[in-house]
């Protein structure tokens, strides 16, 4: 049974602040790792690839630890996943040599290719079918906002600390344990298969995505190939990346920042963000997810622009707020799309989860490392050129995937009459058969 619009559960309430003190935990660490790196002696291309390492592992392990979601359970999947997260952070306090960071990283990444999936998962299930995007978007506010407070203590805890990395990581560590209470308290596993489970048979899984199936009445409402979302998740989340992870060196290494400078860039964002995902999530449920999309890519272009001309603390903290605008508007009509994609086999909807998600994991693979390679080739000029390049043809191609819209029951607009506004449909194969 769907939630009433507006009504947020227990379970949903846990998800969200389980995604707060996650992403506060990993904030310290995200932005003292790639430092902590480059004292170990890591090249930039080695520190893209090792921000890249957990998660080329997580999508080589995502579709098999969807079935170990769908088999054992969410609640039971999602607590593990959090206990490992505490364990990455742990072992970051005793890691002091670069193989061990390495290892350590493959480690979140396994934690990661069991939670994502699971967490989306969740929102789906605990979220009316009318404020999909914006439960997304309340989720992504507060792990963005947690992620800018995380990522300012830690350039004030460096500062403070004389650069003790030890420290800040076991700071994380224990901010990491917080969650465990909440999802254990909140989060109940109660999926049941819908009646057009039964109908609909292995709809939402990747590998029956042929578009050749019987034609029948439930069939009139199922998506066709999921390869054309797999693949504009792809070339946003890989141009929003090629400096996501970068930021820190880029300020205080091009930009001549103080890490406690950039630690205060970080909080600037935080009151953006406070509005601007709320914003963008009642944005993709009333008005046009196609609109919000575009966003992402236009905020890409234009932070690679400020950063390029504009290195100071003041041009710096514009580009960050711009960028973590665009992920906001991201989020949420993205999250809606895979919550409609998935509907069609609950029993099996973790997996669809992990396959539709895939396509956004290996653009945050590609990006650091092509932005770390472009960087010690050819210099910061010619990445954020490249950026450019490629935010530009992202955009394109979000217009043409966006293109064919159709009206889909529980997952459209609401339009200023009541009606039905469509939302971007998946695009269909050639080879569907479904007139």
């Amino acid at each position: 049974m769907q939630p009433k619009p507006g009504y947020v559960t227990p379970a949903l309430s846990a998800v969200i602040a389980e995604g707060f003190l996650s992403r506060l935990s990993f904030g310290l660490i995200s932005f003292a790792l790639p430092l902590y790196a480059r004292q170990l002696g890591l090249s930039l291309s080695e520190t893209g690839f090792l921000f890249s390492l957990n998660l080329i592992t997580e999508q080589l392990l995502k579709p098999g630890m969807g079935w170990v979601a769908d088999r054992y359970g969410l609640k039971r999947s999602f607590t593990t996943a959090i206990g490992l997260r505490s364990v990455v952070a742990l072992l970051l306090v005793f890691a002091g040599a670069p193989w061990q960071i390495f290892a350590i990283r493959i480690l979140h990444g396994v934690s990661e290719s069991l939670r994502d999936p699971s967490v989306n998962t969740l929102i789906a299930e605990n979220a009316s079918k009318k404020g999909v995007a914006s439960s997304f978007a309340w989720y992504q506010t507060a792990k963005t906002v947690a992620g800018s407070l995380g990522k300012g203590a830690a350039g004030i805890l460096l500062t403070v600390t004389a650069y003790n990395y030890s420290r800040v990581f076991f700071v994380a560590f224990v901010l990491s344990v917080l969650p465990l209470y909440t999802v254990a308290r909140y989060i109940r596993d109660e999926r049941k298969p819908d009646a057009s489970d039964a109908e609909t048979g292995n709809a939402a899984s990747f590998a029956d995505q042929t578009g050749e199936t019987e034609p029948n009445a439930s069939a009139q409402k199922r998506p066709g190939s999921i390869v054309p979302m797999v693949v504009l998740g792809f070339l946003i989340s890989g141009t929003a990346n090629m400096i996501h992870s970068f930021f820190p060196i880029l300020a205080i290494e091009y930009g001549g920042l103080t890490a406690a400078e950039t630690g205060v860039i970080y909080t600037i964002s935080i009151l953006v963000t406070i509005v601007s995902g709320p914003f963008f999530g009642w944005l993709s449920d009333n008005v046009s997810r196609r609109l919000v999309l575009l966003v992402r890519g236009a905020c890409n272009t234009l932070t690679s622009i400020v950063y390029m001309f504009f290195p100071t603390f003041w041009g710096l903290a514009a580009g960050r707020v711009i960028d973590d605008m665009g992920k906001a508007a991201f989020r949420p009509a993205w999250g809606a799309l895979m919550a409609y994609a998935s509907s069609f086999n609950r029993m099996r909807r973790v997996r669809t989860m992990s396959y539709l998600s895939m396509g956004e994991g290996l653009g945050e693979i590609a990006g650091p490392i092509l932005a770390g390679l472009l960087w010690s080739v050819w210099g910061i000029p010619v990445m954020l050129g490249a950026r450019v390049m490629l935010a530009v043809v992202a955009e394109v191609y979000a217009l043409i995937v966006a293109g064919p819209l159709e009206k889909i029951e529980g997952y459209g607009s609401a339009g200023p009459r009541g009606g039905k506004r469509p939302v971007i449909a998946i695009a269909r194969r050639k080879t569907m058969r479904y007139k």
